[in-house]
């Protein structure tokens, strides 16, 4: 197995057992025993548990932006390409696996003693706004249209975990379609 193959798995583990059990609660013993390795190539890969939290991040990252635009990019119209953000939420929320937002649920256990997370947690926001902010503009929406929509997302994505149910993901969907819809006849009524 190769030395990618083996940091990918350490990742993969890691990710899955933070996600269950939060990050404080998983030892470096229990993650090299799920994960197949013995404690010494586990620091060979990752000298410190705050280098795999990190690479953690950097994974859910990449799967939630790679994902949101897979999904996004199949729409057929700049104002159900915004919807479809919620549309990925619910997915999301339906999953047996869904713990609420790995980037707030990091930045709750750590964000107070790690500024490396603190910091990851809060581009990853400001990259999900600005994203949002790119599909309000090809919308033709105002731009006070994209920070409405991602506290929606943010939101629903906290009262998802908590509940324990994707119901949230729906009433985000219809507030957003208010909120796009009022933004584009406002936008519309200017231009006329």
């Amino acid at each position: 197995m190769s030395i990618s193959e083996v940091r990918t798995r350490i990742v993969a583990t890691a990710d899955e057992l933070y996600n269950a059990k939060g990050i404080q609660a998983v030892g470096m013993d229990e993650l090299r025993t799920a994960a197949g390795v013995s404690l010494k190539k586990l620091y060979q890969e990752f000298p410190s548990k705050s280098s795999i939290v990190m690479a953690v991040l950097e994974r859910r990252h990449r799967s939630w932006t790679e994902g949101l635009a897979a999904e996004v990019r199949a729409a057929d119209s700049p104002r159900a390409r915004l919807l479809t953000v919620f549309d990925f939420l619910a997915r999301w929320f339906g999953e047996d696996s869904f713990r609420g937002c790995g980037f707030i649920n990091s930045f709750a256990e750590l964000g107070a003693v790690s500024p490396e997370v603190a910091e990851y947690a809060r581009k990853h926001k400001e990259s999900f706004q600005h994203y949002v902010g790119d599909l309000a503009e090809a919308a033709g929406a105002p731009p006070y249209l994209a920070p409405q929509l991602s506290i929606l997302a943010e939101g629903a994505q906290t009262t998802a975990a908590i509940a324990g149910s994707p119901e949230a993901a729906g009433q985000a969907r219809c507030a957003a379609e208010v909120l796009i819809d009022a933004a584009l006849r406002e936008r519309a009524g200017r231009v006329a």
